[in-house]
Protein backbone atom coordinates (compact mmCIF):
# COMPACT_ATOMS: atom_id res chain seq x y z
CA UNK A 1 0.00 0.00 0.00
CA UNK A 2 1.39 3.13 -0.91
CA UNK A 3 1.90 5.92 1.81
CA UNK A 4 0.86 9.48 1.68
CA UNK A 5 3.27 10.65 4.10
CA UNK A 6 5.37 13.47 2.55
CA UNK A 7 8.69 12.63 4.97
CA UNK A 8 8.53 8.87 3.62
CA UNK A 9 8.29 10.07 -0.29
CA UNK A 10 10.85 12.56 0.25
CA UNK A 11 13.40 9.77 1.66
CA UNK A 12 12.66 7.28 -1.56
CA UNK A 13 13.71 10.33 -3.31
CA UNK A 14 16.81 11.16 -1.79
CA UNK A 15 17.61 7.59 -1.42
CA UNK A 16 17.39 6.98 -5.35
CA UNK A 17 19.60 10.23 -6.11
CA UNK A 18 22.51 8.72 -4.10
CA UNK A 19 22.22 5.24 -5.74
CA UNK A 20 25.86 4.79 -7.57
CA UNK A 21 25.29 3.12 -10.85
CA UNK A 22 28.92 3.16 -11.36
CA UNK A 23 28.24 4.25 -14.93
CA UNK A 24 30.81 6.30 -16.54
CA UNK A 25 30.26 8.86 -19.05
CA UNK A 26 32.68 10.18 -21.64
CA UNK A 27 33.07 12.90 -22.92
CA UNK A 28 32.01 13.92 -26.86
CA UNK A 29 34.43 16.39 -27.59
CA UNK A 30 37.72 16.02 -26.54
CA UNK A 31 39.31 19.81 -26.04
CA UNK A 32 42.74 20.75 -26.47
CA UNK A 33 44.62 23.31 -24.47
CA UNK A 34 45.36 26.05 -27.50
CA UNK A 35 48.12 28.40 -26.83
CA UNK A 36 46.63 32.58 -27.70
CA UNK A 37 48.94 35.11 -28.88
CA UNK A 38 47.66 38.63 -28.34
CA UNK A 39 50.82 40.19 -30.24
CA UNK A 40 51.90 42.13 -27.39
CA UNK A 41 54.50 39.05 -26.03
CA UNK A 42 57.56 41.30 -27.52
CA UNK A 43 55.82 44.72 -25.73
CA UNK A 44 55.94 46.23 -22.41
CA UNK A 45 53.57 48.32 -20.77
CA UNK A 46 54.82 51.80 -19.61
CA UNK A 47 50.83 52.90 -18.28
CA UNK A 48 47.30 50.56 -18.02
CA UNK A 49 44.68 52.69 -16.60
CA UNK A 50 40.99 51.99 -16.65
CA UNK A 51 38.97 54.47 -19.17
CA UNK A 52 36.17 55.34 -20.94
CA UNK A 53 36.86 55.96 -24.93
CA UNK A 54 34.90 57.55 -27.68
CA UNK A 55 35.79 58.15 -31.35
CA UNK A 56 33.88 61.28 -33.28
CA UNK A 57 31.90 60.22 -35.77
CA UNK A 58 31.83 63.34 -38.99
CA UNK A 59 28.98 62.02 -40.42
CA UNK A 60 26.53 62.12 -37.72
CA UNK A 61 28.45 64.98 -36.00
CA UNK A 62 28.24 63.42 -32.39
CA UNK A 63 30.56 61.45 -30.24
CA UNK A 64 30.40 57.52 -30.39
CA UNK A 65 31.24 55.25 -27.36
CA UNK A 66 33.85 52.70 -28.60
CA UNK A 67 34.03 50.55 -24.84
CA UNK A 68 35.10 50.91 -21.33
CA UNK A 69 38.50 49.20 -20.62
CA UNK A 70 41.79 49.23 -20.18
CA UNK A 71 44.17 51.99 -21.96
CA UNK A 72 47.76 51.26 -22.27
CA UNK A 73 51.04 52.36 -23.68
CA UNK A 74 53.23 49.49 -25.35
CA UNK A 75 56.92 49.95 -25.79
CA UNK A 76 58.41 47.26 -28.30
CA UNK A 77 61.50 45.81 -26.54
CA UNK A 78 63.26 45.10 -30.09
CA UNK A 79 62.44 48.64 -31.80
CA UNK A 80 61.53 50.91 -28.96
CA UNK A 81 58.60 52.08 -30.61
CA UNK A 82 55.61 53.03 -28.95
CA UNK A 83 51.95 52.36 -29.41
CA UNK A 84 48.26 52.75 -27.73
CA UNK A 85 46.07 50.00 -27.29
CA UNK A 86 42.78 49.42 -25.51
CA UNK A 87 40.64 46.50 -25.29
CA UNK A 88 37.37 46.32 -23.76
CA UNK A 89 37.10 44.72 -20.36
CA UNK A 90 34.81 41.75 -20.67
CA UNK A 91 35.24 41.11 -24.65
CA UNK A 92 38.82 42.36 -24.95
CA UNK A 93 37.78 43.59 -28.25
CA UNK A 94 40.31 46.39 -29.77
CA UNK A 95 38.86 49.52 -29.30
CA UNK A 96 41.98 51.66 -30.48
CA UNK A 97 45.09 50.85 -31.63
CA UNK A 98 47.77 53.30 -33.18
CA UNK A 99 51.56 54.03 -33.18
CA UNK A 100 52.38 57.15 -30.72
CA UNK A 101 54.40 59.48 -32.98
CA UNK A 102 56.46 63.07 -32.53
CA UNK A 103 53.52 64.93 -34.67
CA UNK A 104 50.90 63.85 -32.35
CA UNK A 105 48.99 65.64 -28.94
CA UNK A 106 46.64 65.50 -26.33
CA UNK A 107 45.05 68.05 -24.98
CA UNK A 108 41.84 68.65 -22.27
CA UNK A 109 38.60 68.45 -23.46
CA UNK A 110 36.81 71.91 -23.46
CA UNK A 111 34.92 71.88 -19.92
CA UNK A 112 35.64 68.11 -18.79
CA UNK A 113 39.13 67.83 -16.97
CA UNK A 114 38.59 64.27 -16.74
CA UNK A 115 39.03 63.79 -20.25
CA UNK A 116 41.02 64.62 -23.52
CA UNK A 117 41.09 64.30 -26.99
CA UNK A 118 43.71 63.52 -29.89
CA UNK A 119 44.21 62.48 -33.60
CA UNK A 120 45.64 59.40 -34.79
CA UNK A 121 45.96 56.93 -37.64
CA UNK A 122 44.25 53.90 -36.20
CA UNK A 123 43.96 50.67 -36.77
CA UNK A 124 41.68 49.28 -34.58
CA UNK A 125 39.11 48.05 -37.16
CA UNK A 126 41.76 46.51 -39.52
CA UNK A 127 42.48 49.35 -41.67
CA UNK A 128 44.08 52.62 -41.28
CA UNK A 129 41.73 55.47 -40.54
CA UNK A 130 41.74 58.98 -39.29
CA UNK A 131 40.24 59.16 -35.95
CA UNK A 132 39.44 61.85 -33.55
CA UNK A 133 39.14 60.15 -29.98
CA UNK A 134 38.02 61.40 -26.66
CA UNK A 135 38.86 59.65 -23.41
CA UNK A 136 37.30 59.67 -19.89
CA UNK A 137 38.60 58.77 -16.69
CA UNK A 138 37.34 58.06 -13.36
CA UNK A 139 39.77 60.70 -11.84
CA UNK A 140 41.74 64.18 -12.75
CA UNK A 141 44.92 62.42 -11.78
CA UNK A 142 44.18 59.59 -14.44
CA UNK A 143 43.80 61.63 -16.92
CA UNK A 144 46.61 63.97 -15.98
CA UNK A 145 48.89 60.58 -16.15
CA UNK A 146 47.51 59.72 -19.44
CA UNK A 147 48.16 63.36 -21.11
CA UNK A 148 51.74 63.50 -19.16
CA UNK A 149 53.25 59.66 -20.04
CA UNK A 150 51.29 60.76 -24.05
CA UNK A 151 53.69 63.74 -24.40
CA UNK A 152 56.37 61.76 -23.11
CA UNK A 153 56.09 59.01 -25.49
CA UNK A 154 55.64 61.38 -28.68
CA UNK A 155 58.90 63.32 -27.79
CA UNK A 156 60.97 60.38 -27.28
CA UNK A 157 60.03 58.92 -30.38
CA UNK A 158 61.77 62.45 -32.33
CA UNK A 159 64.75 61.20 -32.42
CA UNK A 160 64.01 57.59 -33.62
CA UNK A 161 62.19 59.64 -36.39
CA UNK A 162 65.21 61.71 -37.06
CA UNK A 163 67.70 58.54 -37.07
CA UNK A 164 65.34 56.81 -39.52
CA UNK A 165 65.27 60.06 -41.46
CA UNK A 166 69.14 59.99 -41.75
CA UNK A 167 69.15 56.16 -42.09
CA UNK A 168 67.20 56.40 -45.50
CA UNK A 169 68.53 59.44 -46.91
CA UNK A 170 72.39 57.50 -46.32
CA UNK A 171 70.55 54.64 -47.75
CA UNK A 172 69.65 56.79 -50.42
CA UNK A 173 73.05 58.18 -51.19
CA UNK A 174 74.85 55.19 -50.41
CA UNK A 175 72.85 53.77 -53.85
CA UNK A 176 72.92 57.23 -55.72
CA UNK A 177 76.61 56.91 -55.32
CA UNK A 178 76.59 53.34 -56.08
CA UNK A 179 75.18 54.24 -59.42
CA UNK A 180 77.52 57.03 -60.31
CA UNK A 181 80.24 54.50 -60.04
CA UNK A 182 78.40 52.24 -62.43
CA UNK A 183 78.09 54.87 -64.65
CA UNK A 184 81.46 55.50 -64.73
CA UNK A 185 82.92 51.75 -65.16
CA UNK A 186 80.18 51.78 -68.52
CA UNK A 187 82.02 55.00 -69.51
CA UNK A 188 85.30 53.48 -68.98
CA UNK A 189 84.54 50.30 -70.76
CA UNK A 190 82.92 52.24 -73.98
CA UNK A 191 86.06 54.55 -73.92
CA UNK A 192 87.93 50.77 -74.38
CA UNK A 193 85.73 49.46 -76.98
CA UNK A 194 86.15 52.78 -79.15
CA UNK A 195 89.64 52.00 -78.50
CA UNK A 196 89.62 49.00 -79.45
CA UNK A 197 87.37 49.34 -82.49
CA UNK A 198 90.13 52.17 -83.82
CA UNK A 199 92.80 50.08 -83.28
CA UNK A 200 91.36 46.93 -85.13
CA UNK A 201 90.45 49.73 -87.94
CA UNK A 202 94.11 50.92 -88.25
CA UNK A 203 95.67 47.34 -88.50
CA UNK A 204 93.28 46.54 -91.49
CA UNK A 205 94.50 49.77 -93.14
CA UNK A 206 98.07 48.38 -92.79
CA UNK A 207 96.86 45.30 -94.43
CA UNK A 208 95.07 47.15 -97.46
CA UNK A 209 98.31 49.85 -97.99
CA UNK A 210 100.67 46.54 -99.23
CA UNK A 211 98.03 45.10 -100.95
CA UNK A 212 97.86 48.11 -103.04
CA UNK A 213 101.44 48.40 -103.36
CA UNK A 214 101.94 45.01 -104.75
CA UNK A 215 99.59 45.52 -107.22
CA UNK A 216 100.66 48.43 -108.55
CA UNK A 217 104.55 47.15 -108.98
CA UNK A 218 102.57 44.48 -111.40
Amino acid sequence: MASNDPDHKEEETTAAEEEDTGAQVAPIIKLEEVAVSTGEEDEDAILDLKAKLYRFDKDGNQWKERGAGSVRFLKHKRTEKVRLVMRQSKTLKICANHLVIPTMSVQEHAGNDKSCVWHAADFADGELKDELFCIRFASVENCKKFMETFQEVAESQKGKEENKDATNAAGLLEKLSVEDKKDEEKKEEEKVEVKEVKEDAAEKVDEVKPADSEKKEE
